[in-house]
């Protein structure tokens, strides 16, 4: 198995990806979903699951196409993480 991009986990038979982004406020979560839902409609790749509350948002990835983990996905979503002071 290749190396997982920083703060994500592989999960179940189908090796999907799955991390959770932690926040201070809602505001913080708002703005994180928003650029995830940007960057999703920007590109061809999505994640297939997106899960939120006011203060965390779970997203999960399952492998692309070709059966791979979808690496790249999975570290342009880190690169829209602004983690808060302390978490």
């Amino acid at each position: 198995m290749t190396e997982l991009p920083a703060g994500w986990e592989s999960r179940g038979q189908q090796a999907i990806l799955f991390r959770r982004f932690g926040f201070e406020r809602y505001s913080q979560t708002r703005d994180f979903v928003d650029a995830l839902s940007a960057l999703a409609a920007a590109g061809a790749a999505h994640p297939q699951n997106i899960n939120f509350g006011a203060t965390y948002v779970n997203v999960t990835l399952d492998p692309s196409a070709t059966g791979a983990l979808d690496a790249e996905l999975a570290e342009r979503i880190n690169a829209l993480y602004h983690r808060p002071a302390g978490a």
